[in-house]
């Protein structure tokens, strides 16, 4: 789960690589994770609102796996929305993007198509259900909070960093302010 573990604060990030805003918004996520205290943790959840879009929430369940993540996520980005590969199968996925960065293409598609990835993909499906969330990007914090940009309402990409951060002191500062669990005596 990746909501708030007892005295963590959890921010986490709804996207997909086949998302344009979500590749918009990888700047804005790279100035949030910078500006976030320490002992926050930071996820990501990639969400799969239409059949297109499983083959890379598959692909980042598999790369994580793999600790491929932390080298492709933004690159991935740019390999589709500003080179334009085509690559939109879980098969073009790791022969045309995971291989350059020493993933096996076969053991990467074996993964992929796992018992392990598709109870992941299951579970981020769930976890995107249970938030609420049905627009990329998303941040959600601590599982209660979801913000979301809305050019209506004159909310844009810098909006979501800066109300992320105050909730996030908002968050800390309740944790700091709890009183203590008192164990159940018999």
């Amino acid at each position: 789960d990746l909501a708030s573990e007892p005295g963590k604060v959890v921010v986490t990030e709804v996207f997909s690589y086949a998302c344009p805003h979500c590749a918009h918004f990888q700047p804005y996520v790279e100035q949030l994770k910078s500006q976030l205290p320490s002992g926050v943790e930071f996820n990501l959840l990639p969400a799969v609102f239409q059949p297109g879009w499983e083959p890379f929430a598959r692909a980042f369940y598999t790369a994580k796996s793999m600790g491929l993540v932390d080298k492709t996520h933004q690159a991935l980005f740019d390999a589709i929305h500003r080179d334009h590969k085509p690559i939109r199968s879980i098969e073009e996925l790791a022969n045309l993007f995971y291989a350059d960065y020493g993933a096996n293409p076969a053991t990467f598609v074996s993964t992929a198509t796992s018992f392990v990835i598709e109870g992941e993909i299951a579970h981020g499906n769930e976890l995107v259900h249970d938030y609420q969330v049905d627009a990329t990007p998303t941040l959600v914090v601590d599982g209660k909070y979801r913000i979301v940009a809305n050019s209506e309402q004159g909310v844009n990409f810098g909006d979501m960093v800066t109300t992320t951060l105050q909730l996030v002191k908002q968050e800390e500062a309740a944790m700091k302010t709890a009183p203590a669990k008192k164990p159940n005596k018999k």
